[in-house]
C-alpha cells in the first residue's frame, strides 16, 4: 500500500489532493491546524475505504514541524508521496516596522517547506523511491510583496532539490497554479470580481496535472497552456517591465479590495491553503 502525507490537507488544493490520491488507492496522512476539519475529511475518506491518519499541527511552531518531519522519516510507516501544501496569502506592506506577519509566513511557507522537504527526501532516498510535490505559484514570477518572494524561493528550492535527487529514484515537483477558486481568497480578504473568467483554473485540473507531472518526474508543473504561456512571458520580459506588470496587478487588486467589503479566496495567482 502506498501512502501520501499532505500538509494543509483539509481544504482547497490540499483536500482535492487527498480525494484524488484516495481514489488512486493511497492511504493518507493529513496535516492541518484544525482537528475538527481533519476529523471531517477523515470520516469522508474512511467511508470510501481509505485509511486516514490525522495530525493537528501549526507549521509556524518548530516543535510541530519536528513532529511532522519525524513522521515523514518513519521507516515502519513510510511516506511514498509528500505534498508540501500548507500556506496562506500575505497582504502586508514591506514598508513597515511590524514584520510579524511576514515572519509567520516565512515560518510556514519557507522554513517548514525546507525542513519537511529535506526530511521526506532523505527518507525516500534511503528507500530508493518517492516523490515530493511543493505547492508554489505563478505569483513567484511576479514581484508582489513577500508572498511572491516566498513562492519564488519555493520554485527555486524545488528545482535545486530535483538536481540533488538525480539518480536516486526520488523526484521533486513544484506545482505552480494560476488563479484557483478555493477558500484561500476568503481567508486572504481578496476580491475576485476583477479577474477575467478565462484566467480561472479548475481546482481538480490543477491537482490532476500536479499528480500526473510528478509521476512523470517533471520538475515544474504549470496547469493549463495559458498559464504556461503567461509564466514564460513573465520569466523572459525585462525586469523593469516585470515590475511594471506587478505594480499594475497589485494596484488592480488593491482597488478592488477598497471598492467593497466582499471577501473571496488565493487571488494572487497562487494556490496553497490550510
Amino acid at each position: 500500500m502506498v501512502t501520501a502525507l499532505i500538509t494543509g490537507g483539509t481544504s482547497g488544493i490540499g483536500a482535492t489532493f487527498a480525494r484524488s490520491l484516495a481514489s488512486r488507492g493511497y492511504d493518507l496522512v493529513l496535516v492541518a491546524r484544525n482537528q475538527d476539519n481533519l476529523d471531517s475529511i477523515a470520516a469522508e475518506l474512511n467511508g470510501r475505504g481509505t485509511a486516514v491518519e490525522t495530525i493537528s499541527a501549526d507549521l509556524s511552531d518548530r516543535a510541530d514541524v519536528t513532529r511532522i518531519a519525524e513522521r515523514l522519516g518513519s521507516t515502519d510507516r513510510p511516506i511514498d508521496l509528500f505534498v508540501n501544501n500548507a500556506g496562506f496569502g500575505v497582504h502586508w506592506p514591506l514598508v513597515t516596522t511590524d514584520t510579524r506577519k511576514h515572519e509567520y509566513a516565512l515560518d510556514v511557507m519557507l522554513r517548514a517547506v525546507l525542513v519537511l522537504g529535506g526530511a521526506a527526501a532523505s527518507a525516500m532516498v534511503a528507500r530508493g523511491s518517492g516523490s515530493v510535490i511543493n505547492t508554489s505559484s505563478v505569483a513567484g514570477y511576479l514581484t508582489m510583496g513577500s508572498y511572491s518572494a516566498i513562492k519564488a524561493w519555493v520554485t527555486s528550492y524545488t528545482e535545486s532539490l530535483a538536481v540533488e535527487l538525480r539518480g536516486t529514484g526520488v523526484t521533486a515537483t513544484a506545482l505552480l497554479p494560476g488563479w484557483v477558486r478555493t477558500e484561500f481568497h476568503k481567508s486572504a480578504n481578496i476580491r475576485t470580481s476583477s479577474i477575467p473568467s478565462f484566467l480561472w483554473v479548475d481546482l481538480t485540473r490543477v491537482v490532476e496535472t500536479g499528480i500526473r507531472d510528478a509521476a512523470r518526474g517533471k520538475v515544474l508543473s504549470i496547469p493549463t497552456l495559458r498559464f504556461r504561456l503567461i509564466s514564460g512571458f513573465l520569466r523572459h520580459i525585462p525586469r523593469g517591465a516585470l515590475r511594471s506588470v506587478s505594480a499594475a496587478v497589485s494596484s488592480s487588486r488593491s482597488d478592488s479590495q477598497k471598492s467593497g467589503s466582499e471577501q473571496d479566496s488565493h487571488n494572487e495567482v497562487s494556490s496553497t491553503n490550510e
